[in-house]
């Protein structure tokens, strides 16, 4: 991985972090990949228990689907030069009664400004789920559905996203547009930030 000094130091801290260690079922294992070179930035929610059990982010179902609305391969996703993933908490919260527990905020408090200021090279961020949502546009932000749905007004920098949780596939049906309209455009933006499809194509 072609981390930085600072960068490098900044991963070691966050690996050490157990500031919410008091309300993780599963303590402590933070889940992020950073590199200072990264260009493409996933701004996502936590861990979910598999993620938490393998240590690599998005290695399950939502992974999957993730991937595949970006148009990339694993060995791409996985390159930390390429794509750096930055959940609003990173590590497992614990489950609820309808999915995973909220990210805890404290993560975020203590962490987050320090991180995407350490990614000076990103050129396009996919903000996904309600969490990041909430932090990323703030006042701006109303529902996932509402947000997702004025991809095309957000800065040419950034798409809002739903989550690719299976459980989400109801969804996606109710919002046919989401497929046929974004998707494309999110496939595009992600090629051309990448470095692999030129902005004129």
């Amino acid at each position: 991985m072609g981390t930085d000094k600072a960068t490098d130091g900044l991963l070691a801290r966050i690996r050490r972090c157990d500031i919410c260690a008091d309300r993780l079922p599963l303590g402590p294992r933070p889940v992020v990949q950073l590199a200072s070179e990264a260009r493409l930035l996933i701004a996502g929610q936590a861990p979910g228990r598999r993620v938490h059990e393998t240590g690599v982010a998005f290695d399950d179902a939502s992974g999957d689907t993730l991937r595949t609305w970006m148009g990339i391969d694993r060995d791409t996703f996985y390159d930390a030069a390429n794509v750096a993933i930055v959940p609003m908490g990173f590590c497992f919260p614990g489950t609820g009664k309808s999915g995973d527990l909220p990210p805890d905020k404290r993560c975020a408090s203590s962490w987050r400004r320090e991180v995407l200021e350490s990614l000076r090279n990103i050129r396009l961020t996919l903000v996904i789920g309600q969490y990041a949502q909430s932090w990323h546009f703030g006042k701006t932000h109303s529902s996932v559905t509402d947000t997702v749905q004025r991809w095309r007004e957000l800065p040419a920098d950034t798409i809002a996203l739903p989550h690719p949780s299976p459980r989400n596939r109801p969804w996606r049906r109710r919002n046919p547009w989401f497929e046929a309209d974004l998707l494309p455009d999110l496939r595009r933006r992600v090629a051309i930030a990448l470095g692999q499809e030129s902005a004129s194509h």
